[in-house]
């Protein structure tokens, strides 16, 4: 997964990661604005400490991760049989001892769905019926495990947002009965719409507006399904991003009740086709549209509209790996700190300039690599870290942070005991940086973590810049937010320490015009991977000093994650 300084042309590309899988708070801005605007270019990088990251170890690392004999690592491939075969035997080279069950390996038991919708939904109820064409109006899907899904004259119900947020003060199914009905909800949260900045986060979009938690949060009302209406703007994504990454087969995570708690019916609406459901219902969607945007917004019926529509399934079960391996720690080895990395990345796709393999090289054979490399310099440190070190290499992020969703609900190491994740994935090859891009800036207090380390290399901090795009959502990080663990995703993207600013932000539009998910995102020798052993070096002394304490990172106070850390944490 890539974060982008250019939302534009990021639309266009984040396909899965955005549907997978950043604020304008004034502290951001303040912040942003602190950061030197022409301060005078570098002539020389300090050189190197002796602790085992070296740009070229981790140059070394990635030409074996993105060779062609690794066929783009996709899950359940010979890609993926190699990438974990390789990284098992370094981590055992290193002297790390395996999980708990004694393997480098933690089984992911996946589901394969290719959902064919049908090619219409029905509307009934209003005065004429009204049919809604499939990819046209719609997407649908679903995550129950089942040859056929089918939803018969659902009541349709419009549910604002679809957000419950106590912290927030906030409860869009309030006084609604929703069980057996189908919810219509808005995309993004409340916040993000820049009416009243004082709503949520401001613009800057929290987890309540990703897709993903709106699904689960119907699941948890007993909605029978749940559609998003699609607007751009908010969004952040054409309709046509919605139509290419729910298209096809997909894989998902396999549960003991093989999905009977998700809601039989998930997808979208245009908004085009949201605005005649309000219609055939008699209301009028502008009108709804500003009540959801206000505290206090109530809840109700679309009129008599009922939805009726069916979705046929094939299904294929497999298993994938994450790789794990451990460095206990000397005086709290109960107690653990984790990095992770995706292995994986899309495998053998169409042809583009006659290259089909998709190497993955910066996504996220960089995030591998680095994650080898702070290993190392964990093995070689003279001071052995008091807490457990885990280092976790994970599948199925491309396809929607399977991966670590399934080590998050599965923990191999108890999740109370789990101190912080640092999560490495997309490193740039744009040589020393000044800044450090910090992706989810005010959650927790792994920022003055992240500032202390940065400072140590004469860097600053810069907030995400695209907050409003929810970047903090996209890659493994956040699975492990999602149980409460505070978690770390932050790299140098933005300000390059020899050639400045407008360096860095061509070289970020060019990749993301040229090699994001291509083919030609590959090795190269010429790279200049210093930039990243310089992040690696970061997250290693993050990692170090964590290691060291006694206490625990916190969110932060407003962070929707806070309440399910201080609930885990009260019964450890």
């Amino acid at each position: 997964m890539r974060f982008s300084p250019s939302p534009l042309l990021a639309a266009s590309t984040l396909l899965l990661t955005l549907l997978a899988g950043c604020q304008s708070r004034s502290s951001d801005s303040a912040a942003a604005a602190a950061a030197p605007e022409a301060a005078p270019l570098d002539t020389t990088v300090a050189p190197s400490p002796p602790d085992g990251i070296t740009a070229a170890g981790i140059g070394r690392y990635i030409r074996v991760l993105a060779s062609d004999e690794y066929q783009g690592r996709k899950p359940f491939t010979i890609g993926e049989q190699k990438a974990t075969t390789f990284l098992a035997a370094e981590f055992r080279k290193l002297g790390l001892q395996p999980g708990p069950d004694g393997t480098y390996f933690q089984a992911v038991p996946l589901v394969e769905i290719t959902g064919t919708p049908a090619p219409t939904m029905q509307i009934s109820g209003g005065k004429q019926p009204l049919t809604l064409s499939f990819k046209t109006d719609y997407m649908a899907f679903t995550q129950q495990e089942k040859e056929k899904v089918t939803v018969n004259s659902s009541p349709l119900v419009f549910a604002g947002y679809g957000v419950v947020a106590p912290e927030y003060g906030w409860n869009d199914y309030a006084g609604l009965d929703v069980k057996g009905k189908t919810v219509v909800v808005l995309v993004n949260d409340p916040g993000n719409a820049g009416n009243d900045t004082t709503l949520f986060k401001g613009r800057a979009m929290t987890y309540y507006g990703r897709w993903m938690y709106k699904y689960e949060e119907a699941a948890r009302q007993g909605a029978t399904g749940l559609l998003i209406i699609h607007d751009t703007k908010p969004a952040a994504y054409p309709w046509s991003v919605v139509q290419s990454s729910y298209s096809g087969a997909k894989l998902r995570n396999q549960t003991a009740d093989k999905g009977a708690s998700k809601c039989t019916l998930e997808g979208w609406i245009t908004l085009d086709a949201a605005k005649k459901l309000f219609g055939a219902a008699g209301q009028s969607y502008d009108e709804a549209y500003a009540a959801a945007n206000k505290k206090g917004f109530k809840g109700g019926a679309l009129g008599a509209l009922t939805l009726s529509t069916s979705i046929t399934n094939k299904l294929r079960r497999q298993t994938s790996k994450n790789v794990v391996a451990v460095l206990p720690g000397t005086k709290r080895p109960g107690e653990y700190i984790i990095y992770s990395a995706h292995w994986d990345h899309l495998g053998i796709g169409a042809a583009v300039n006659g290259d089909s393999i998709y190497n993955g090289a910066a996504d996220n054979a960089s995030g591998c690599a680095a994650l080898l490399s702070i290993a190392k310099a964990f093995r070689q440190a003279q001071e052995k870290p008091g807490r457990s070190i885990v280092f976790l290499a994970v599948t199925g992020e491309e396809q929607g942070l399977l991966g670590s969703m399934y080590y998050a609900s599965h923990p191999l190491f108890p999740v109370p005991k789990t101190v912080a994740n640092l999560n490495m994935d997309d490193l740039p090859t744009m040589g020393p940086m000044r800044d450090l891009t910090v992706i989810g800036y005010g959650q927790s207090e792994l920022d003055d973590y992240a500032r202390a380390a940065a400072q140590e290399q004469d860097r600053y901090i810069l907030p995400d810049p695209n907050a409003d795009k929810g970047y903090f959502f996209r890659s493994d990080h956040f699975s492990f937010a999602h149980v409460g663990v505070p978690s770390l995703y932050a790299s140098g993207q933005a300000d390059s320490r020899l050639k400045g600013k407008a360096y860095a932000q061509k070289r970020a539009e060019e990749f993301e015009a040229k090699n994001y998910h291509q083919p030609s995102d590959e090795y190269s020798p010429t790279a200049d991977y210093r930039g990243m052993e310089q992040d690696a070096r970061l997250l290693f002394r993050v990692g170090q000093r964590l290691a060291a304490e006694t206490t625990f990172p916190q969110w932060k106070a407003g962070s929707e994650f806070k309440a399910i850390r201080d609930k885990s944490m009260a019964g450890r």
